[in-house]
């Protein structure tokens, strides 16, 4: 069939189908194959799109979560001056440690100090790619999730997968509780730590601040709480031990579980092997090693010094805030010389007892014991007791085994010499003598009892009681062994306080706030306000001789009586009931007489005897009445100690100091007491310094030298003899003594040395009659300076430029006095010479039953000088008796 078609012929329409006839078959198109090359790229580039779409949502979701998460984390710079909490350790003047300050107890070593392989058994333990990971250990977040997943339903403890880093950065958070956010951001932190810090300073952080147990903090005080030695000293099996302990310090604490604790060393000495820093063959052996541990022994303390070391821990904490005293690592040096708080403590120990066992009798047993075999089975039942609050080191508990007529054995727990706790108390017997507990009368509702006539009238078989041994004493030829002897104790139930300071510096050198500190935390030195008594009236002279009195200067000792403003009459008297008439200044302060100090107060003005007190720093202020002369203010034996070291000092203001000097963990001084300068010291030994006293002068020297003159005859013949007596140097001094025999006072000093003491009841209390400060402080002060001056050289007090020593007749006899110049030993001027009477002033008149007669005869004002208008405010007290 010819299907050629030539040029200019056109085709002919198909031939329509007829009506019925079948359709023919549509022919089928062929697509082209790029279509579907064109869907898949079509596909292609809508999942890139949703693909990079959820890239920016979570980039800006991560953005976000960092920026909420790391919004309040430590920045770069806080970083690099991280330091981690460090206790301030308080040191004695001899460099006796006292005390520690903590919250955490660490004590920080610096990197290269640190041992190497206590550093290598740390990193193996906890962290081995700490070297070379940049803050969190992804191989280890999978291994531990691995882990934690295959072991889901066995309830174990996750698996930890924190590098040092991370522990580092979670001991910089506030919170410790283990939650997801809290892990972001630590990996956060943990990372930014790694950009600021070297790895070698992230291992000191981590080293110094990690808990191990024990209440220790950092590998240092870990190596002094397990093993009782340094971190230098550490074994390799040691190291191990202490790189054992941060999983888990209570589960791998060698005292509790030593098998759990040598289980886990041994697998970290393992993975040293491992890490190939150090041998297997070392590793074995160190394997092989037991765990031996051994209990911290903290060098003994300075005794008694516990009221001084919470005295400068309040002051720390008042000077730099609670965290820096305790968290910031300072380096205290303190005044403290352990020789004097040894014998302060003695001393003021002694004169409680003393008085106890005069006036507050035998109180009876600490317990007693019901049983029918004590002779055999008081070693175990005596154990069980434990010591009382406030017993002394040498004293011990015993148990009353038999009691005869004239004396008694009794049984007590020795414990070991090495004073280890492990170590079995020795059980020893020993016997109490009648004739040495004479002393031991019954008490009944505050009344003593006869004395003892038997033993069985102070003790019973099964009575616990407290003892001092005193040590066996030697057989004599073929007689039996003397039992050793016990001397029945009781803790008093008066109080006391002793403060001693060095009056040129200020520097408080022994302080006692009490019997015990166990006892009573109570600071009777610096917190007890109680009133001085006549102990005051050494001020009241002084303002006198301000006022241009002499020493010879007469006053009435006469009856004095003061209108009240309630129309009753104040009629204060003196100790002894007895009016002596016209006496001298010198004389009156000798003999503590308060009619002549109400007179010289009268004379000289309750407002110009405060503003003495108050430069002196005996009180910040005081009313300005007549019984405040007399003692009726409230003051602290450490401001006494201050204001007679002022004395001392020439009229210096001398403000006691228990600091001498304070730096920071670098070393560098932050604070220093200087009441001395020196302008010009160099390294140069030639050059000769120059020392500028920078204290105030608050008072005339030579006013000052003429009371401590008067002072020195309070010792040598007045109410002050038993502070002095075998004392073979100048000491000036004054006695005090409140209404009703309340307070006991004895302040006195040397040139070099002020000490002041204190006795009474914390809750005011009669000490007895006739218990003044001459007879109960007097004594307690001799015992500690006659030893506390012993080997010190014997210096004379220097009187100023201007005065002259000159002996007159006294009314006793010869006296010696200081005079001013003008002034002529022995003569009274008439009081209302110029030179003697203040400016009057107004105020209700004070009126006398007797005139103030004085040496010329001469009637003196009946009025008042300003401030002493009454005496208001007798709710304080009436002042001084002796």
């Amino acid at each position: 069939m010819n299907l050629s078609i030539t040029p200019g012929q056109r085709l002919a329409p198909p031939p329509t189908p007829e009506p019925g006839s079948p359709r023919p078959p549509k022919r089928r198109e062929r697509r082209p194959r790029g279509f579907l090359l064109r869907w898949l790229g079509r596909l292609v580039g809508a999942l890139a799109g949703l693909a990079l779409l959820a890239a920016v949502v979570a980039t800006v979701g991560i953005y976000a979560a960092y920026r909420h998460y790391a919004a309040d984390l430590p920045d770069f710079e806080g970083l690099k001056h991280y330091q981690p909490r460090l206790m301030s350790r308080v040191y004695a003047a001899d460099g006796t440690l006292l005390t520690d300050l903590s919250t955490e107890r660490r004590i920080f070593v610096p990197i290269n100090a640190i041992p190497q392989q206590v550093k290598s058994a740390f990193v193996s333990a906890e962290d081995r790619n700490f070297w070379t990971h940049p803050g969190v250990d992804p191989m280890a977040i999978v291994r531990a999730a691995v882990t934690d997943l295959a072991h889901l339903h066995e309830g174990r403890r996750p698996l930890g997968a924190s590098t040092i880093t991370q522990q580092v950065a979670k001991n910089m958070l506030l919170s410790g509780e283990l939650t997801l956010a809290r892990k972001i951001r630590e990996a956060i932190l943990a990372m930014r730590i790694e950009r600021s810090l070297s790895k070698e300073r992230i291992l000191e952080l981590y080293l110094n601040q990690i808990y191990l147990g024990q209440g220790a903090y950092g590998v240092a005080a870990a190596a002094q709480t397990y093993f009782n030695k340094p971190l230098a000293e550490l074994s390799l099996s040691e190291a191990a031990m202490l790189a054992a302990l941060p999983k888990a310090p209570n589960i791998y604490n060698p005292f509790r579980n030593p098998e759990a604790a040598r289980t886990r060393r041994d697998w970290v000495l393992d993975r040293m092997a491992e890490d190939r820093v150090i041998t297997p063959a070392e590793a074995e052996a160190a394997k092989a090693t037991p765990v031996h541990v051994a209990p911290l022994h903290r060098p003994d303390a300075v005794p008694g010094a516990e009221y001084f070391a919470e005295d400068v821990r309040r002051e720390l904490i008042a000077r730099f805030g609670f965290d820096v005293a305790t968290q910031g690592g300072l380096m205290v040096r303190t005044s403290l010389d352990p020789r004097l708080q040894r014998l302060a403590d003695r001393a003021l120990r002694n004169g409680l007892m003393a008085y106890d066992r005069s006036h507050g009798g035998w109180r009876g047993p600490v317990a007693h014991m019901e049983d029918a075999n004590l002779a055999r089975n008081w070693v175990s039942r005596l154990a069980q007791f434990p010591p009382q609050p406030g017993m002394l080191p040498q004293w011990r508990l015993a148990v009353v085994l038999e009691v005869a007529d004239a004396s008694a054995k009794l049984g007590w727990l020795e414990p070991s010499a090495d004073g280890a706790a492990s170590g079995a108390p020795t059980p020893r017997t020993g016997v109490v003598l009648l004739a040495e507990t004479r002393w031991a009368r019954p008490v009944h509702d505050h009344i003593l009892g006869p004395t003892p006539r038997r033993m069985r009238d102070v003790l019973a078989v099964g009575d616990v009681v407290m003892v001092e041994p005193e040590g066996a004493r030697p057989a004599r030829g073929k007689s039996p062994p003397v039992p050793e002897r016990l001397a029945l104790r009781q803790i008093p139930e008066v109080q006391g306080a002793l403060v001693s300071l060095d009056p040129r510096t200020g520097r408080v050198l022994a302080l006692s706030g009490g019997w015990s500190a166990e006892l009573s935390q109570f600071d009777r030195a610096t917190q007890a306000n109680r009133q001085p008594g006549s102990s005051f009236k050494p001020f009241v002279y002084l303002t006198a001789m301000e006022k241009g009195i002499s020493p010879s200067q007469r006053f009435l000792d006469a009856p004095f009586v003061v209108d009240l403003a309630n129309g009753e009459k104040w009629r204060p008297n003196n100790y002894e009931m007895d009016f002596e008439g016209p006496i001298s200044l010198h004389e009156a302060l000798r003999k503590s007489r308060n009619l002549v100090t109400l007179r010289v107060a009268n004379r000289v003005g309750m407002e110009a005897i405060a503003e003495t007190a108050k430069a002196f720093h005996v009180v910040e202020s005081m009313p300005l009445v007549l019984p405040a002369a007399l003692g009726a203010v409230e003051t602290t034996v450490l401001r006494m100690a201050g204001a007679y070291a002022g004395l001392d000092e020439g009229g210096r203001e001398v403000v006691p100091t228990l600091i001498d000097s304070v730096q920071d963990p670098q070393g560098r001084v932050i604070w220093r007491a200087q009441p001395v300068s020196c302008g010009n010291c160099t390294p140069d030994p030639s050059v000769l310094p120059e020392l500028t006293d920078q204290r105030a002068q608050i008072a005339d020297p030579a006013s000052v030298f003429q009371v401590v003159t008067m002072m020195e005859d309070v010792v040598r013949r007045g109410t002050g003899v038993a502070a002095g007596q075998g004392i073979d140097r100048p000491i000036a001094g004054k006695t005090g003594t409140t209404q009703d025999f309340n307070d006991a006072w004895f302040g006195g000093f040397t040139p070099d040395l002020v000490t002041v003491v204190w006795v009474g009841y914390d809750q005011p209390a009669s000490l007895g009659d006739r218990e003044t400060g001459g007879a109960l402080a007097a004594p307690i002060w001799h015992d500690f300076m006659a030893e506390a001056l012993r080997d010190r050289p014997v210096l004379d007090f220097t009187p100023p430029p201007g005065v002259t020593l000159a002996q007159w007749n006294g009314e006793e006899g010869l006296v010696t006095d200081a005079f001013k110049p003008g002034q002529e030993p022995g003569v009274s001027a008439p009081l209302d010479a110029p030179q003697l009477v203040s400016e009057p002033t107004e105020g209700a008149p004070a009126t006398a039953e007797a005139s103030e007669a004085n040496g010329s005869g001469n009637a003196a004002s009946p009025h008042p000088a300003a401030g002493s208008s009454g005496v208001g405010g007798l709710d304080a007290g009436l002042g001084g008796l002796y």
